[in-house]
């Protein structure tokens, strides 16, 4: 057995199948058998082989997957059609746990392979021995032994490869396919376009009329300024171009300079203002045929101005009250 290990070449190369029925590292004879390494590899790495079923295990011979039908009639190389055979005089069939192509004649490899679980001479230039089972996870082979089958060595509850990981790619060029699809869109995409965006009127069926009405708005807007409501109110001198609350912070400002002893009274303003609304009231109207009811409107406001005069002289009284006991007490 040893002979036989000496007279294999170096592999470079190694992909991880994880199944059912454990795990098997296989490394890879790149350099033999580069076309079936190449395709065995890129498919490992597009996760073809992934839930796809052993579909023939012979006890004692071999056990047969990467169907992706699971008849043992389908699947497809990378090459888009079969590829030759690969012989080496160093590669043959003999011994268990040799990794080799499942073909339907001569130079008909695609994507099926098989392991084998013993010698088998028969197969010798007759497939192509790509890789082989490597460290303890060659005992696992021997399980295959256990799975009942029928006449047509079809398993009754199947193994299933669960997925591939490929540990060493020896080809430094192979890659998934779907990478390789999306590298090349992105490639030939075409820039969007920095266009401005125009209308199109002709698609319209009043279109002609539609341009003319869009030149006349274009033109008109292009002369008229539009203002605000502010803007043209600026000009009515009754209207104060300052703000409710700049005009308050001004009385504050003014307030605060004059010191709390220079705060103006307004109570003596309020008192100011209604001396010159009764002074107005009295005053005599120049018209002797004014209407009655203007008279009457008249006399109703002057009673309103005595009461607030009423009113008012109360609250001064007791504001002066209220500052001679505040002077007495000091």
């Amino acid at each position: 057995m040893s002979n036989i290990y000496i007279n294999e070449p170096p592999t470079k190369g190694k992909v991880l199948l994880i199944t059912t029925v454990g795990e098997f590292d296989i490394e890879l004879w790149s350099k033999e058998a580069p076309l079936a390494c190449r395709n065995f590899v890129q498919l490992c790495m597009e996760g073809y082989y992934d839930d796809t079923i052993f579909h023939r295990i012979v006890k004692g011979f071999c056990a047969q997957c990467g169907d992706p039908t699971g008849t043992g009639e389908g699947g497809e190389s990378i090459y888009g059609q079969p590829f030759k055979d690969e012989f080496h005089q160093r590669l043959k069939f003999t011994r268990r746990g040799l990794v080799a192509m499942a073909n339907g004649g001569q130079n008909d490899n695609a994507s099926q392979f098989f392991f084998t679980l013993d010698r088998a001479d028969e197969l010798n230039n007759q497939n192509t021995i790509f890789g082989k089972v490597t460290g303890h996870t060659q005992y696992n082979l021997l399980r295959f032994n256990d799975i009942p089958t029928d006449k047509e060595d079809r398993p009754f509850d199947p193994p299933r490869i669960i997925k591939t990981e490929v540990l060493k790619n020896p080809f430094d060029d192979v890659i998934p396919r779907e990478i390789k699809k999306k590298v090349i869109n992105k490639e030939t995409r075409k820039p969007k376009s920095q266009s401005v965006a125009t209308k199109d009127f002709g698609l319209l069926s009043f279109g002609d009329e539609a341009e003319d009405e869009e030149e006349d708005i274009t033109a008109v807007s292009k002369t008229i300024k539009i203002k605000s409501s502010h803007d043209v109110l600026t000009k009515d001198p009754k209207l104060s171009t300052e703000s409710s609350l700049e005009v308050q912070g001004q009385r504050l400002e003014d307030v605060i300079q004059m010191g709390e002893g220079e705060v103006p009274s307004y109570d003596d303003a309020m008192a100011e203002r209604v001396r010159n609304k009764l002074k107005r009231a009295h005053s005599p109207h120049g018209n002797k045929d004014e209407p009655h009811s203007k008279e009457a409107k008249s006399s109703s406001k002057l009673d309103e101005l005595k009461r607030e005069a009423r009113k008012l002289r109360k609250e001064l009284t007791r504001k002066e009250t209220a500052k001679e006991d505040i002077k007495i007490s000091n």
